[in-house]
């Protein structure tokens, strides 16, 4: 029986002809669409996808990312699904398959494979008119990437959690510590046997970070949170590198990786971005 969840062909989707009714479970690739200029083929939406705000105005909505509905995903017959391995649920592209409806399953674990991904999308929907803006995506990984592999010392120590109470961070196995790698920094739970173990404030400390990364999402951190950290034995809090980021920055793949080039470098190393 053929697995609706494998990801051994994530870069190529179960089509023969591109792709024309689309129902996109994956917020970053949402958006990705858009910028691709294939938001016209976007039928479909989850609750969560939010950019662009003004292109989702009148696509209808089918739920969460973990809880779609999906008898409405089938009464707007898409002839594709996308769905990405972690955000989205087995159950949910098992029941899409079921229903004849195939499913595309996405899960780029560094920035590399989110660019191979975006040529591939472009190719699958035979759309190649943005060639040129993942082009200059891809030159400016090029251009961070060697200034984080050429810069004099160690990389700068980086913090990043994603949840509070418990507090949680990542290991070296995401997407989101590769972008830290590119954009010159060194995940200080990288080595965690866990994905995203869960931490106290004493292991921190003990991590002695020289930058904190705070994300907006998917846990909502604040200036509260800066202040908590910001009282710790760290050279992060000693030295002010304490930051509110925007979290789509962190863990979108797709086309944000543009901006997340673009703006968190110059929080890892200044000096060397300027």
């Amino acid at each position: 029986m053929t697995d609706p969840f494998d990801i051994s062909n994530e870069f190529s989707a179960p089509l023969e002809n591109p792709p024309q009714r689309v129902v996109s479970l994956i917020p970053s690739i949402t958006e990705t669409l858009f910028d691709l200029n294939l938001g016209g083929r976007v039928v479909g939406i989850t609750d969560y996808c939010v950019r662009p705000a003004s292109g989702l105005v009148n696509i209808p909505r089918v739920g969460g990312t973990k809880n779609p509905n999906i008898k409405h995903i089938i009464a707007l017959q898409p002839d594709l699904v996308l769905v990405n391995r972690e955000e989205n649920r087995r159950q949910d592209a098992e029941a899409l398959h079921a229903a004849g409806i195939p499913v595309w399953v996405m899960y780029p674990r560094t920035v590399q494979e989110s660019l191979n991904l975006l040529w591939t999308i472009m190719d699958v929907f035979n759309e190649t008119s943005m060639h040129m803006r993942v082009r200059v995506i891809e030159k400016t990984y090029d251009w961070v990437y060697g200034i984080s592999r050429a810069r004099d010392g160690a990389p700068c120590r980086v913090f990043v959690p994603i949840w509070n109470n418990p507090l949680m961070t990542f290991n070296a196995d995401t997407y989101s510590h590769d972008l830290l790698q590119v954009c010159g920094g060194s995940n200080v739970f990288a080595g965690h046997e866990t994905r995203y173990p869960r931490i106290t404030l004493d292991d921190v400390v003990a991590a002695q970070p020289d930058v904190i990364l705070l994300p907006s999402e998917p846990f909502a951190f604040d200036e509260a949170h800066v202040a908590t950290f910001a009282a710790l034995d760290i050279p992060a809090a000693h030295q002010s590198n304490i930051h509110l980021v925007d979290g789509s920055l962190l863990t979108w793949h797709g086309t944000r990786l543009a901006y997340a080039l673009d703006e968190i470098p110059p929080l890892m190393c200044p000096q060397d971005m300027l």
